[in-house]
């Protein structure tokens, strides 16, 4: 079976400066790129839209930011989920539609590496796929390491929450690849 292309919440809503200093201003252009390897191939994708819950977030389905991001907006036929929290596997019929599909290795991009994009790549490896995440197809915010706990911290670069979110998946949950090497691989 073919490798399942999942891309997580990559939303217009995360160009809002709610969010932070951000890392990697390329990884929508990364996620494009596998994006339309995949389609030129015929292989499965799926997106994941997030619909928050929180008022007045820019991920509310209320909210212009709730949309797909034009170079990865989803074309008539592929699959969409929508979750409202993390995983993209709660309150979802994602992992029914991976198994009904003889899914076994997902590949796994976009926003945010700590956030959505880890839950959910930690649950799909819990749940028995083999998981490819392609980190530079991802991307993270100052305001994913809230230090709100620790009196007198200052904010985390967000490279440095992108790449300690990576460390902690590689390896145990998920083997990362950067887009170049991995699409040379799967070419």
């Amino acid at each position: 079976m073919t490798d399942t292309l999942i891309l997580i919440d990559i939303q217009v809503g995360f160009d809002s400066p709610v969010w932070g200093k951000r890392n990697n201003m390329n990884a929508e252009t990364n996620a494009a790129r596998l994006l339309n390897h995949w389609r030129a191939q015929g292989w499965p994708v799926i997106h994941v839209c997030h619909s928050s819950e929180t008022p007045g977030s820019p991920l509310a389905p209320d909210q212009p930011g709730h949309a797909f991001k034009p170079e990865v907006t989803p074309l008539p036929g592929e699959t969409i989920i929508e979750k409202s929290v993390n995983s993209a596997f709660i309150g979802t019929d994602l992992l029914d539609r991976l198994q009904k599909n003889g899914a076994q290795k997902l590949v796994i991009c976009g926003l945010t590496t700590p956030h959505c994009v880890s839950t959910t790549s930690r649950m799909a490896a819990n749940y028995g796929f083999e998981v490819v995440l392609v980190e530079d197809a991802c991307a993270a915010f100052s305001s994913n390491a809230d230090m709100s706990w620790k009196p007198g911290a200052t904010p985390l670069d967000p490279q440095l929450v992108h790449d300690s979110a990576v460390a902690h998946l590689h390896g145990e949950f998920v083997t990362a690849w950067q887009t170049v090497s991995f699409l040379e691989r799967v070419s």
